[in-house]
């Protein structure tokens, strides 16, 4: 450890390595994928920072906040190192210069928010660079078992699909077992994807209801059923009750009281299957869950995977079964092509833009336009999830580029409770009217971060 402590010494004054860093630092340099589960204040960022000095080439840092990443950028670079952070507001140029130098300047930071890592060209530059080091740090957002999951983070996987040969280490100051499980699993450490007590089935029954209940039927301890509407978890409950079974309903439209009843009936085993839609899961602490169950083919591979990893975790044998047939599996590669642009709808995509904005075909280069999808997409009776995607296209291949505000969706959730809500909006009527048709649009907003769109509130409220 002599050269990590001349760094640690020539670069932060100090002449030893406090707690667990230097056992970190080893295990790092050794090129091992590492979970440090370390204190606030416990000097983190050193134990990827000195690792990454030791080495040729440039080390990819992951954080959750623009305030964190420019105050680390500003003390390496007073450090006499050289960073770069990729944070909002840059444009085209810009990113393009910051990722030149990333890649040809001898930088040994680059630092960005995961959802840089949703911008094509963000990560065609970094399968570019001489990566030498891959931290994830407030990597505890990557779990849906967490207070703080970020969706975005679930894309920090990416890196290791660009870099399978660089080591990674995530960094958290607060972790649970199954937290810390849900980070390891899904940043791929070793051998992680392995969990050899999960038997993972794939089932084609044109029965699916018979199915599932008779996988329901042999389980001895308890299970969960997950669905994608709110509908079927009321009627597959109903029918496993009917059937014999102990079973209850969860989704996020639920009153907050019934939620929490229903949960501690079932973590208790007085109700020993749970059906619900993805609202289920989040904070949920239950190792003895011995089936998972899809009743339909989930939206992705990342989702499957977080619900289903939620069978077995006590280490004793469980089941991970996707019940299908062949009408649905018909019904979902539909669903998916329909929303696939094939490349007459690319050109008619691209006309679109030019009438929208008003440029004349071939001309508007590196000019920059507000853009709202929303309000295009009405404009001309387009498919929303058709123009999203072609855009990316176009983004794809260099086209147009889309800035990384068009792909931040609006979040919300109400933290203070109906009544102390309703004497605000008393105070303040000019807003009442917003977050009233909020209430009747989004059900479980008091109780979940919810995904709105803005833009069907304005036009709700009449306004922009």
């Amino acid at each position: 450890m002599t050269k990590p402590l001349k760094i640690l010494k020539q670069y932060w004054g100090h002449k030893a390595f406090r707690g667990s860093q230097e056992k970190i630092v080893k295990a790092v340099l050794n090129n091992q994928d590492v979970l440090a589960l370390m204190p606030t204040a416990g000097g983190k960022s050193i134990c990827y920072q000195i690792p990454a000095l030791m080495r040729e080439g440039i080390c990819i840092v992951v954080s959750p906040l623009v305030a964190l990443i420019e105050d680390q950028v500003n003390q390496l670079k007073n450090r006499g190192i050289k960073a770069i952070a990729l944070t909002g507001g840059l444009s085209y140029d810009e990113l393009i210069k910051q990722l030149d130098n990333c890649t040809y300047g001898k930088y040994k930071f680059l630092y960005l928010s995961p959802e840089r890592l949703q911008q094509t060209m963000v990560r065609e530059r970094i399968a570019e660079m001489p990566v030498n080091l891959i931290a994830v740090d407030e990597a505890h957002c990557i779990s849906q078992w967490g207070h703080d999951f970020r969706p975005a983070y679930l894309h920090c996987s990416l890196l290791r699909d660009l870099k399978p040969e660089v080591n990674i280490i995530a960094l958290t100051a607060t972790a649970t077992k199954l937290v810390s499980s849900d980070i390891v699993t899904n940043l791929k450490f070793n051998n992680s994807f392995q969990r050899s007590n999960i038997t993972y089935e794939v089932i084609s029954d044109e029965n699916k209801l018979l199915r599932l209940y008779e996988l329901c039927d042999s389980v001895l301890k308890s299970g969960l059923v997950y669905v994608r509407t709110r509908r079927s978890t009321v009627e597959l409950a109903t029918y496993l009750k009917k059937k014999g079974l102990t079973a209850d309903y969860f989704h996020g439209g639920l009153p907050k009281n019934e939620k929490e009843k229903k949960l501690q009936l079932w973590l208790n085993n007085d109700i020993r299957f749970m059906v619900a839609t993805n609202a289920f899961g989040m904070g949920v602490d239950k190792a003895d869950v011995e089936l998972v169950v899809h009743y339909q083919i989930p939206d992705c591979i990342e989702n499957y995977f977080q619900e289903s990893g939620r069978a077995g975790r006590d280490g004793y044998p469980a089941r991970a079964v996707l019940i299908t047939n062949e009408s649905e599996e018909q019904k979902t590669r539909q669903r998916f092509f329909e929303t696939m642009p094939d490349p007459s709808f690319i050109s008619l995509l691209y006309r679109k833009l030019n009438n929208y904005f008003q440029i004349s075909y071939g001309e508007g280069n590196d000019q920059l336009f507000s853009f709202n999808l929303n309000a295009f997409c009405e404009t001309y009776q387009l498919n929303n999830s058709l123009v999203y995607n072609g855009l990316q296209i176009l983004d794809q291949y260099s086209v147009l580029s889309l800035s990384q505000s068009f792909n931040r969706r609006t979040q919300l959730q109400f933290l203070v409770g109906k009544s102390a809500l309703i004497s605000y909006l008393e105070k303040n009527q000019d807003i009442a009217p917003i977050v009233q048709n909020i209430l009747r649009t989004y059900g479980g907003i008091f109780d979940f971060i919810t995904r709105i769109n803005s833009g069907l509130i304005a036009k709700k409220c009449k306004t922009d």
